[in-house]
């Protein structure tokens, strides 16, 4: 097996080192690390167990992934950090790994872009070929699904869920579930609408285009409320679309509700009803209430 490690780097003698692993100077590699095969660890980067990187992935400079979570409920418990393949994360990026209250993983898919100072905390689940810019920030339990951008500077509350394709704009305060295909913006975040700049660059057709629009207008400017929203989109639309279906499934399955409200309206900062088994909107709790209780990041 080869791999080239600098002689200032500090890798424990129980890490699993791939083969064509690069180590920087003064990188650590600590105790019960899997580093998979052609994965470039930078100066100064750390990873600490228990970390499993896949394939050729790259830590920049003082990048820190695997390090105990922020969270107060931590006891020392055996908890973990999966990574996929082809990810980068740029300088200062900190990801940490899971507790035992929150399932004790956190995951990491494949083929993402971490910016400088992103950051995701324990217990989330990250999927493939998103983009963190620079200080976007998950605090714990959030997710994430597939092709989302989170902006600058952003973050999203514990506990809530960023929708496949979703845009978060830069410096926006996200507390309620973020809807997939859609970009939600703000301190006091409001949907602006489908992300069709996004969705035409990832190959996204017309006529599916199109069937997103008219749902997320139903949802948005119907005047109705959520339940019956997502009826009229069964309706007018109808789920024979995949990417309609997942949008339906995705708010009803909302617990904390979404971000429905537009720009310059009242109550921006949330602006939907989370559904309950049968259907009916439950009165309304504060979307900025304390989440698990104990948790320092967010």
């Amino acid at each position: 097996m080869s791999h080239t490690i600098h002689p200032t780097a500090v890798v424990d003698a129980s890490a699993e080192i791939g083969d064509g692993v690069s180590i920087g100077p003064f990188a650590v590699i600590g105790p019960r690390v899997v580093v998979g095969d052609d994965c470039e660890i930078g100066g100064s980067a750390h990873v600490q167990g228990f970390t499993t990187l896949g394939r050729e992935n790259r830590l920049f400079p003082h990048a820190c992934v695997g390090f105990e979570p922020q969270d107060l409920k931590y006891d020392g418990e055996e908890v973990f950090l999966e990574v996929g393949d082809r990810n980068h994360f740029r300088e200062f990026t900190t990801i940490h790994r899971g507790t035992g209250f929150g399932g004790g993983v956190t995951r990491v898919g494949s083929d993402n872009l971490f910016m400088a100072y992103s950051h995701v905390a324990h217990d989330c689940a990250v999927g493939s070929r998103c983009v963190f810019v620079n200080g976007g920030t998950l605090a714990g339990h959030v997710d994430v699904g597939d092709d989302a951008t989170i902006g600058a500077n952003s973050a999203v509350h514990q506990f809530c869920r960023v929708g496949r394709h979703a845009y978060i704009g830069g410096y926006s305060v996200v507390t309620m579930d973020a809807m997939p295909f859609v970009k939600t913006v703000g301190i006091k975040a409001a949907c602006y609408g489908l992300n069709a700049i996004g969705l035409r660059r990832k190959g996204f057709e017309r006529a599916t285009m199109q069937r997103l629009r008219q749902a997320v207008r139903i949802l948005l400017h119907s005047g109705l409320n959520t339940s019956q929203a997502l009826g009229g989109i069964r309706e007018e639309v109808g789920l024979e679309d995949p990417e309609v279906a997942y949008l339906v499934e995705f708010v009803e399955g909302s617990k904390r509700g979404v971000v429905k409200a537009v720009p310059g309206s009242r109550g921006e900062r949330g602006g939907s009803e989370s559904l309950d088994d049968s259907g009916a909107i439950p009165i309304a709790t504060d979307p900025g209430d304390g989440g698990d209780g104990g948790d320092e990041d967010g």
